[in-house]
């Protein structure tokens, strides 16, 4: 087995001691939050046999660490439960839902790292500049709006006065513009500002200077020489950042009425519907937990160097 064969057990088996401890931690959490579930779900007017039969179907009446276990046990099996709020598997409905969030994600990284990535560059290759004022000023701004200010700022003016997109639904491909970019926006500045900073230090090293000296081309020398000893940093705040999408999909979502894993989180908070709220928070963290994985291996392409032992 090679060094980096190992190194890819040792993350995956990593990874499964993170799902464990999510699993675990995420099982407290929930049930240590005020009120009966039992009785929410069964509603007010409902009688105290009826809280109790629900009570017992959800396995409430048992202690914790034989809930956890009884839990745990379905997991293994890739079984997250039966929703108490609908009464469907668990995994059937986070399957539903689960297109709608990644294509959002997968939109909104792409366009994150694309204009991230170039305003970065340009920003670092014009430094001082006024395009170089106007990118960090609009990366400021950027890192600093709250995502559901944003989006409600957004449906104000493109979808109420300009009536140019759609203000919910994801019916159509213009639905997926205002969300995207909502969604997009803070990992934009990020990224722009981790690129620009990892540019700077590139640019002045000597080897950056021997090529320019060797009369090669001066976009030869950002993308070939520079950029690619730089993106180590910035490729590591764009996995991170996918994390962040996943986060800030809840809010994105729940603003712009799109039918994702994040609506369906916050329905089911208010509902307290464990089961859905710890199967739609595991998925979360493998989708995290897979992203850094790949982040690592990425790794070893952008630079040579980088060795597993």
């Amino acid at each position: 087995m090679t060094s980096f064969t190992q190194y890819i057990v040792q993350r995956l088996i990593a990874a499964l001691v993170t799902l464990i401890g999510i699993s675990l931690i995420v099982f407290l959490l929930i049930r240590m939050l005020p009120g009966d579930p039992a009785r929410i779900i069964a509603g007010l007017l409902a009688s105290e046999e009826d809280v109790q039969e629900i009570r017992i179907w959800m396995g409430l009446d048992r202690p914790l660490p034989v809930q956890y276990a009884m839990f745990f046990s379905r997991l293994v099996r890739g079984d997250l439960g039966v929703s108490a709020r609908t009464k469907e598997p668990v995994m059937r409905e986070i399957m539903a839902r689960l297109p709608a969030t990644m294509k959002l994600a997968v939109i909104s990284m792409t366009i994150a790292a694309s204009l991230g990535v170039l305003s970065g560059i340009l920003a670092a290759y014009h430094r001082n500049s006024i395009l170089d004022f106007f990118i960090s000023v609009s990366t400021l701004f950027g890192i600093s709006m709250p995502v559901y200010w944003l989006g409600l700022m957004l449906i104000v003016l493109f979808a109420v006065r300009l009536h140019w997109l759609p203000a919910a639904g994801s019916e159509s491909p213009k639905s997926y513009i205002l969300p995207s970019f909502t969604l997009a926006a803070f990992s934009i500045a990020l990224v722009a500002r981790m690129t620009r900073s990892s540019m700077l230090e590139v640019l002045g090293e000597d080897y950056v200077r021997t090529a320019r000296a060797k009369g090669l081309r001066e976009s030869v020398v950002l993308f070939r020489h520079a950029l690619r000893n730089a993106l180590i940093p910035v490729v590591t705040v764009i996995g991170l950042q996918f994390g962040a999408l996943l986060g800030g999909a809840v809010l994105t979502e729940t603003v712009f009425g799109w039918p994702g894993m994040g609506q369906l989180l916050v329905d089911s908070i208010f509902a307290r519907d464990y089961p859905m709220v710890q199967g739609i928070v595991l998925v979360f963290s493998f989708m995290l937990i897979l992203v850094n994985l790949l982040v690592d291996i990425l790794y070893a392409y952008i630079d040579p160097r980088i060795h597993y032992g």
